[in-house]
């Protein structure tokens, strides 16, 4: 960014209304939809929180809550305040729990009445939307804030008790439960328990192929009743039905079978209509991903955040679909106008239903104000934009566009036969059927799913012929466990259950891997041994917390105080109440040595146990790392499984033949950036005190921010921008537009060491011979500072700087030179 451009970024601006959103994104893309008017800022999500080290909630005040600015959201706080002086606010925050209560927040620390009109509501980002939005703005509506606070401190009060419980109980850093959270977990070990507890019973299956008077081709039936009794082919025994339990009786009734004389005695053809899939709520969306696109919950709901949030096409910045948290099938008529003409145009008229398709929300209690997922203009085709986005953004939009015109779209029709064969005696009924597709409808559009099995045709015969059978095929099989959870299984059992809302499906299950409670094998969930220490000790210690009917109940609560239906610290007290009865059960851990209760404290260095007695008594316990957890990855060294480790900086991956294979690589959240060093992945990670941090994820490459970074790339180096507070700066240290504030701050000389300010004096470059080469892109001045140093000259105060900016720029392009394919 020019530097230019740093002050005016500054500089008050002449805008008469301050916009707020969370993201910069989103910020971005509004602020090119209304123009110079208008100054859109960005919260960075929510600006305060319950205090870090207590509790923050006045339990016997009706549970009010104490709230303070988070340490990294202060300066956002300032600018905000400096931004707002003289304008008129608008609150332009996601449409929902969440989005309101930062809204409420902001205003009142921004000195505003959130009575007033200030908060503006779109569920797309479109030009038209927005502005229109802005011009019709509606008090903040403290029920959806009464609802978020409520969720809040329920967690707050949650995992204030039971973290420190569980690390008391398990001695293990970091462990941590949560009111949808154990829950989730609790399915993925009960699932796991059922597996192993599974029992596979044999059973058999008995087939005839037959020779039809008149048929061309043999017909395979399966054996279907036997004396008026169906075959039963599931687990264990069932009242009324027959059940081939072992070889002996499959052979000695294949046996009977083949005596019998057999015809046709019905053949019996129908149409079958299959109507479309209503288009995409926040769950059906993160199980289509996963099953078509092999995408986790959390990724699908990241790369549907950029599509909401806008994307640059050359008409201008916008949304290519609607908000991606919502539970609602609901369609605005002018999109199911906008579907029906695509329609007509790309696949015909005959694919058109004479009426438009109208969904009704399944569920009670579903927020019907927001709308299903679509795309904001089905006119703007997944080919279209494919040029603008990455490919993963191509494909999960294609997704969202393919599913929201199949929606719109006329049946499939099927013509299926069922042909049932008998004896003549009437003792035993085979019965075959098939299905054959006659009509596409909107299957032209979706295509099948994965897990949709084709009939095939049956070979057309007519009714009263006779059959001779010519072969009774036996087939020994065994019932089947239940599978494993897959991110798409678990958020539809989650949905199913009422646990969560659409909000906090993808955050569930982030936090169950991270914590170490479930561990991936390709695209199936299983549960890590402390996974299921953590759910036993929480089924015995607190069944209530981790109860299904429980928690679903809790969510449905939470929506009346939505409505305005119940005061929020009611609903508070109902959950909490009898969490205290079962807190007060729990035996306390004490100190071996003066028989205090023991507690959990936080020093400089992580978290360990310590006696309350203190200072009387200084008894004090380490708390044992995570063991080292599989990822269900391989190796790409040496093949061997690949672990997630602790260490003293955080979790990080490495291999499991250590020491003969020295493989790590740093463990964190994809941000979607490429590193500029060396081409790798840019990771989102934690520091011990909670504090995000960008880096690369080759540990061979030093990339370090401590800022976010923008999808803008600075004109004058192309490295990504990155964010502080509400200014971008370039980060490259050889950039002439590099902001030196943003490295990490040098650390203190240790005692005995030189204690002399400035840079260290320069070496000459041990790997001088592979720098060489690339001489040619640097600038004279630079070019004659660096080959100055190699010849071990002392170098002046300037000529150090252009040598210290020749060597980065020398080993950056030496790094892409090796990642670049060899040609022949």
């Amino acid at each position: 960014m020019p530097k230019s451009a740093k002050r005016r970024a500054s500089q008050p601006t002449g805008a008469e209304t301050l916009v707020v959103v969370e993201s910069p994104a989103k910020a971005r893309s509004i602020q090119k939809m209304l123009g110079p008017g208008y100054e859109v800022r960005a919260s960075l999500g929510h600006v305060v929180d319950l205090p870090e080290r207590s509790l923050g909630v006045d339990v016997e005040r009706d549970f009010a809550p104490t709230y303070e600015v988070k340490k990294d959201k202060k300066p956002v706080v300032e600018e905000l305040k400096r931004a707002a002086k003289g304008k008129r606010l608008l609150i332009a925050t996601d449409p929902d729990r969440e989005g309101e209560a930062i809204g409420w927040h902001v205003a009142r620390l921004l000195g505003r009445d959130p009575k007033e009109p200030i908060r503006v509501e779109f569920h797309e980002i479109t030009p038209r939307v927005v502005r229109q939005a802005v011009e019709a703005p509606r008090p903040i509506d403290q029920n959806l804030v009464d609802a978020q606070q409520a969720r809040r401190v329920l967690d707050r009060l949650l995992g204030y008790n039971l973290s420190p419980l569980l690390s008391l109980e398990f001695r293990k850093r970091a462990l941590s439960a949560g009111r949808v959270q154990s829950v989730a977990l609790r399915l993925v070990v009960e699932r796991e328990e059922a597996i192993e507890a599974f029992r596979p019973e044999e059973y058999w299956v008995l087939r005839g192929v037959f020779a039809v008077e008149g048929g061309e081709a043999p017909l395979v039936a399966t054996l279907h009743e036997v004396e008026g009794k169906r075959l039963w082919t599931g687990q264990g025994e069932k009242e009324g039905r027959l059940h081939l339990a072992s070889e002996a009786e499959a052979h000695a009734l294949a046996e009977a079978l083949r005596k019998g004389s057999y015809r046709v005695a019905q053949v019996e053809v129908r149409e079958r209509r299959k109507a479309p899939p209503p288009p995409f709520t926040t769950s059906t969306l993160q199980q289509a991903a996963s099953s078509r696109l092999g995408y986790t919950a959390a990724r699908t709901m990241r790369i549907a955040q950029r599509l909401y949030e806008g994307v640059d096409l050359p008409e201008g910045t916008v949304g290519l679909i609607t908000y991606m948290r919502t539970d609602s099938v609901r369609v605005a008529p002018e999109a199911v106008a906008a579907a029906r003409e695509v329609i007509g145009k790309a696949f015909g008229p005959e694919y058109l239903p004479e009426a438009p398709r109208a969904y009704k929300n399944r569920k009670e209690g579903v927020q019907d104000a927001h709308e299903a997922i679509r795309p904001t203009d089905p006119k703007r085709t997944p080919e279209s934009v494919r040029p603008y986005l990455s490919e993963e953004e191509y494909r999960l939009y294609e997704l969202i566009w393919r599913r929201f015109l199949a929606s719109q779209m006329r049946d499939a029709l099927y013509e299926q036969t069922a042909v049932t064969l008998a004896d003549l005696e009437g003792r035993y009924a085979f019965r075959a059927s098939g299905s054959v597709l006659r009509f596409e409808g909107y299957l032209r559009a979706w295509g099948r799913d994965a897990e949709e099995e084709e009939e095939p045709p049956v070979p057309a015969v007519p009714e009263g012929v006779s059959a001779r059978l010519e072969e009774v095929l036996e087939e020994r099989r065994f019932t089947e466990p239940p599978p494993r959870y897959t991110d798409a299984s678990l958020v539809k059992t989650m949905e199913e259950l009422g646990i969560g809302r659409p909000s906090t499906y993808a955050p569930t299950l982030e936090t169950l891997e991270k914590r170490g409670y479930v561990a991936r094998k390709g695209r199936t969930l299983f549960p890590t041994p402390l996974g299921r220490q953590v759910t036993a000790y929480l089924r015995e210690r607190f069944p209530q917390v981790v109860a299904y009917e429980f928690t679903a109940r809790m969510e449905e609560r939470l929506d009346e105080v939505e409505e305005g239906r119940v005061p929020w610290p009611k609903v508070v007290w109902e959950f909490y109440e009898p969490f205290l009865g079962e807190l007060a059960q729990v035996p306390k851990k004490t100190c071996p040595r003066c028989g205090r209760p023991l507690e959990l404290k936080v020093s400089r260095y992580g978290q360990f146990l310590g006696c309350t007695g203190y200072p009387e008594c200084t008894y004090t316990e380490p708390l044992e790392r995570r063991e080292a957890e599989p990822i269900g990855e391989a190796c790409p060294k040496c093949g061997r499984p690949l672990l997630r480790k602790e260490g003293r900086y955080g979790t990080f991956i490495a291999c499991s033949g250590y020491p003969e294979c020295d493989y790590t690589r740093d463990d964190g959240t994809p941000t979607g950036h490429t590193c500029p060093k060396c081409g790798g992945r840019v990771l989102e990670k934690r520091s011990r005190r909670g504090r995000p941090y960008y880096k690369c994820e080759n540990n061979a490459c030093d990339f370090l921010s401590f800022y976010p970074l923008l999808e803008e790339a600075c004109p004058a180096c192309g490295w990504p921008l990155v964010k502080k507070g509400e200014k971008a700066f370039c980060l490259n240290p050889a950039c002439p537009e590099h902001e030196p504030s943003l490295l990490p701050a040098p650390k203190e000389a240790k005692k005995g060491r030189s204690r002399g300010k400035g840079k260290p004096p320069l070496a000459p470059p041990k790997d001088w011979e592979e720098l060489v080469p690339f001489l040619p892109g640097l600038s004279p001045e630079e070019r004659r500072a660096v080959e100055a140093l190699a010849r071990g000259e002392a170098l002046a105060e300037e000529e150090a700087r252009l040598a210290r900016r020749a060597l980065f720029k020398l080993r950056m392009r030496k790094g892409k030179a090796r990642k670049e394919p060899v040609r022949a």
